[in-house]
């Protein structure tokens, strides 16, 4: 049920943040709080979804293309945002962050276009907006 999974230090060198993105209804998603709570030293469970949050997940992208197929990629490049950090006569490696719809939308953009050779995403990772946070 996992579909990403990042975990990384906090500005306390003492924590660390996991961040699980998962699909399911109610049942589940109360499943694997309780399978959390189990595991020695989890602070505390927070779910995202319930709340105003904002969410973001990084990709690396290699993209091969030539002739026409080579400029759709640095126009598409250029509308998500992204950008192109490693060029050879036949590669593109793009950058991108963002939702993981958006990302999901620029590999789509270029399907037609060109071949995506290869492909890294980071994971979702979120904070709630506003005052609330997790301590």
């Amino acid at each position: 049920n996992i579909e990403s999974l990042t975990v990384a230090p906090t500005d306390d060198p003492t924590l660390s943040r996991m961040t699980i993105q998962t699909v399911g209804d109610e049942k589940v998603l109360e499943q694997i709080e309780k399978q959390l709570h189990k595991l020695i030293d989890v602070l505390r469970v927070s779910e995202l979804g319930q709340g105003a949050h904002v969410e973001r997940e990084i990709m690396l992208v290699k993209i091969q293309a030539s002739g026409y197929g080579r400029e759709e990629v640095k126009r598409n490049t250029e509308i998500f945002r992204g950008q192109i950090i490693d060029v050879t006569p036949t590669l593109y490696t793009v950058q991108l962050a963002g939702t993981s719809d958006k990302l999901d939308a620029f590999l789509a953009s270029l399907r037609d276009v060109a071949k995506i050779v290869e492909v890294a995403r980071s994971g979702v990772v979120g904070l709630s907006r506003g005052d609330k946070i997790m301590r």
